[in-house]
């Protein structure tokens, strides 16, 4: 298969994406890492800083729902870029007079994490305005491909460069990310249409719950919203106990449990690759079923990893078999779900996911945390291991997962 064009204006928003995925690759943990080293935080503070900043950024990206629906996207992506940049600048500023402190960071993760799902809710709706319907899982198998590859990447270099320049450097790494992305995506150029809101009045009283409404009323995207919640509620819900296990009881040193998360991320090339060619030879259904269960069928091995190489082996395959599954799901899911909703729906549906995504994972973390304080590490990852393995029984069955019209379902019922 020859490299498909999807055009100059994609790839500005490729390239802005690209530059700011890699930033937050290299600012990857950086936050509780300051909340450590220089405000020399307790575990009590650093878990609200991983569990409550998200939290609470879901819910007051709530209400921007509607407005980012209703206006263009790019100024709207570009306005959020620019707001992580400020906020995220913030910190070396605070840190250089002297007056950074706790509350500061966990303002900075609120904020953060709030625009994070505005600007991914405009950027899906842009997206889907910008290439060709048959052209989306392309699309976004490329940004997925972006990511893992920064996550590879950036945090091993991050943390040479904070051993090298001080904490705060990747930090301005990851601002300077967003303030590039910004540029490149005003750079996109060409006149945007103004959205329209199918007859319905933009700031109506319920507006913001419209995306969920959408997505529950979908049986596919019902199915694949829940399912999604709690896979990925599961699996990040294991990283704060794996390292607990791994550092503090099996004894492995940093380098080994950077190179254990970071090593595997290289499979997401793959998958994300992989993902036009595995849809097209076997249909969107098969994927669904087939990939979906390979997701959550190997995250119970790392309940039995053992000191030594053998154990930082069996790490690097659970997280590869993991990635590779995941990388290849993830875009099918995107373009999905973009084909599934109406214009006038789509930032509203994808603050929705996004919402729910991270209230999963909030919760699931702290309720991981609670458990592994009661029972240890071990036991809390052979809980969630077992608990993962159900997931497979929310997938969307049978017909119903395929965009009416498109050639996926053309095939799937074929």
């Amino acid at each position: 298969m020859g490299r498909r064009r999807l055009g100059r204006r994609f790839g500005w928003l490729w390239a802005a994406y690209a530059v700011s995925a890699y930033g937050s690759g290299l600012g990857f943990g950086a936050l509780p890492l300051i909340a450590v080293l220089v405000l020399r935080a307790g575990p009590a503070e650093v878990s609200a800083l991983s569990a409550v900043g998200p939290a609470v950024g879901a819910l007051v990206a709530v209400p921007l729902a509607p407005w980012v629906e209703f206006r263009r996207k790019r100024p709207v992506m570009v306005a959020m870029d620019l707001v992580r940049f400020v906020a995220m600048a913030s910190i070396p500023v605070g840190y250089a007079l002297g007056c950074l402190g706790f509350v500061q960071l966990l303002v900075v993760s609120v904020v953060v994490a709030a625009a994070k799902i505005a600007f991914g809710a405009a950027g899906g709706a842009y997206l889907k305005a910008l290439v060709r319907p048959d052209d989306l899982l392309v699309a976004n198998a490329r940004f997925e491909s972006t990511n893992w590859s920064s996550i590879a990447v950036g945090p091993p270099l991050g943390g040479a460069a904070i051993g090298l320049f001080g904490p705060v450097t990747t930090v301005v790494a990851d601002a300077l990310g967003y303030l590039l992305s910004a540029l490149g995506i005003a750079a996109i150029g060409g006149r945007e249409a103004a959205p329209r809101p199918s007859g319905k009045e933009p700031v109506r009283a319920g507006a913001v719950l419209d995306g969920w409404r959408h997505i529950l009323g979908d049986p596919g995207l019902r199915a694949l919203y829940l399912n999604n919640m709690l896979v990925a509620g599961l699996i990040m819900a294991t990283e704060p106990v794996l390292a607990v296990l791994l550092l503090r009881q099996l004894h492995f040193a940093p380098w080994q449990y950077g190179l254990a998360f970071a090593a595997p991320c290289l499979g997401g090339l793959v998958g994300s690759r992989l993902a036009r060619r595995v849809v097209d030879r076997y249909g969107r259904d098969r994927v669904f079923r087939t990939v979906g269960t390979l997701r959550a069928v190997w995250l119970i091995g790392l309940a039995f990893v053992r000191p030594g190489v053998v154990g930082l082996v069996t790490v690097i395959a659970v997280e590869l078999a993991i990635i590779v599954n995941m990388s290849l799901f993830n875009p099918v899911l995107a373009t999905y779900r973009l084909e599934r909703t109406p214009e006038h729906l789509v930032a509203r549906t994808l603050s929705a996911w996004s919402i729910g995504q991270q209230a999963s994972i909030a919760l699931c973390t702290a309720l991981g945390g609670l458990l592994a304080a009661a029972t240890g590490p071990r036991a809390t990852l052979v809980v969630a291991g077992l608990l993962i393995l159900a997931t497979p029984v929310l997938l969307p069955r049978g017909e119903g997962t395929a965009a009416p019209g498109t050639p996926t379902a053309r095939r799937t019922s074929a």
